[in-house]
């Protein structure tokens, strides 16, 4: 059974989901892999990382850029991870974890912020620790 407050955060992602859908192409914004940016990433399903706030809003790593439109995304938590399906960022003396396993695509119209820029080492590091769950 669904409970109230996880119905009204769903009907309220699903208002947003539309905004965003709706939102022309002169909107989108300009990303380049190695970005962190903050992304409307929604109400998901189970064990799926959600978004939080009135946006639904989480960071995330641009992995690959496939053109304006699309791109794969990790979701970054700052909860402590450890393992093989997680990566450690450091950023501004605070530790940061990329989901590895939750790899996503999503459409360019959901980035809202730009972070920062991760160096090229640390995202071939990365690229191969995805590879590897393959």
């Amino acid at each position: 059974m669904i409970y109230k407050e996880e119905l009204i955060k769903f009907v309220e992602w699903t208002k947003l989901k539309i905004r965003i859908h709706a939102k022309k192409d002169e909107e989108i914004v300009y990303f380049r892999e190695r970005e962190i940016w903050w992304a409307s990433l929604g109400v998901n399903v189970g064990y799926e990382e959600d978004g939080k706030h009135e946006k639904f809003e989480r960071p995330i790593l641009i992995l690959k850029k496939f053109n304006k439109h699309i791109l794969w995304a990790l979701p970054i938590t700052s909860k402590q991870r450890e393992g093989f399906f997680y990566h450690q960022l450091n950023y501004f003396k605070k530790e940061y974890f990329l989901i590895l396993p939750q790899l996503k695509l999503i459409s360019s119209k959901r980035l809202l912020r730009r972070i920062r820029k991760i160096d090229v080492g640390e995202f071939e590091i990365i690229k191969g620790k995805v590879k590897g769950l393959l």
